[in-house]
């Protein structure tokens, strides 16, 4: 082969790597060359081992399709440090893949360019983390990383749900966003059954099963999943109730108070109203500890008395 065609068949291949499907006419135009060139280079591609999928007709495009090896996967310099970053702190958020992250972090390190070695060494010995609490319920990597295609696919996936309330059943759902807040993360897919938005925490999904359906992406009400997520949050039925309203200005309170969000709504330009609610007493007394400034609490009964204990049990410890 000669240079140039060379580093074309590698810039195909790289396309082929980032999209699951390509048309002959879009590789030709980011190729600049023809789509008959583009034939020619898929051809060669699969004469030596790369299994590239293709499909005739007005949809007919091309994909890399799943082989008996992984394909080598071509990275640019960001990509590559980027990777190998993220491998060394994934193990902090889901199961059981502390192991697999430092092999693939070894594998990746040996074929570096010395120049990059270098970036990623340097950023390695500077990372650390410290666990102040156990860790909470953490996402299995496998079903995150179906999750993941289906996303990226639109394709609709059935699986098993267990609810807050411990009740079991089967769900079919449109996936569309990943989304993590506070150590957890959640699907925010539409449910095919209740024509409805909802959000789904991974730890609680079972045997995520693509269904080979494909449908068109759904737009998020207000075009930013984050912002749906943090306000279907938000809005959750929590166990305890405890709303206080603040002597401060909802700016104010944001500054210095951290994963609150949209709990805190404003009243006027000196007061706000901060929701506090929580499954578990101890996070609403850090939550109220954290609020600078004087406030009113209406809350429920057990609220008050796990803060009147709290405060008496401060009061000994000074005294």
């Amino acid at each position: 082969m000669t240079s140039d065609m060379t580093a074309r068949m590698l810039r195909l291949l790289s396309l082929l790597q980032t999209r699951r499907e390509w048309s002959g006419s879009d590789l030709a135009e980011r190729l600049g060359v023809t789509v008959r060139t583009v034939r020619r280079d898929i051809d060669r591609l699969r004469e030596l081992g790369y299994p590239v999928d293709s499909a005739r007709g007005h949809a007919g495009g091309y994909r890399l399709a799943a082989g008996a090896d992984l394909p080598p996967l071509l990275l640019d310099d960001d990509e590559a440090v980027a990777i190998a970053v993220a491998l060394r702190t994934a193990a902090g958020g889901l199961t059981g893949i502390e192991e697999t992250t430092l092999r693939a972090l070894a594998k990746l390190e040996q074929v570096l360019p010395r120049r990059l070695r270098g970036q990623v060494t340097a950023l390695q010995t500077s990372l650390a983390g410290i666990t102040w609490e156990p860790r909470g319920p953490r996402a299995d990597p496998a079903v995150l990383a179906t999750l993941a295609v289906a996303c990226r696919d639109h394709e609709v996936l059935t699986f098993g749900y267990t609810t807050r309330h411990g009740t079991a059943a089967s769900r079919r759902a449109e996936p569309c966003h990943l989304v993590v807040s506070g150590g957890l993360w959640y699907l925010l897919a539409h449910d095919t059954d209740k024509d409805d938005w909802r959000l789904f925490r991974l730890d609680r999904i079972t045997q995520p099963t693509p269904t080979g359906r494909r449908v068109p992406r759904r737009r998020v009400p207000g075009d930013d999943p984050a912002a749906f997520v943090a306000g279907r949050l938000s809005a959750a039925p929590t166990r305890h109730r405890a709303v206080a309203t603040v002597h401060a200005s909802a700016d104010h309170v944001r500054a210095r108070t951290r994963g609150l969000g949209t709990r805190v709504q404003p009243l006027d330009e000196g007061t706000c109203r901060v929701d506090a609610s929580d499954d578990v007493l101890p996070r609403i007394a850090q939550t109220l500890a954290g609020l600078d400034t004087d406030y009113t609490l209406d809350a429920d009964a057990d609220v008050l008395e796990h803060l009147r204990a709290t405060a008496r049990r401060t009061l000994r410890a000074t005294g």
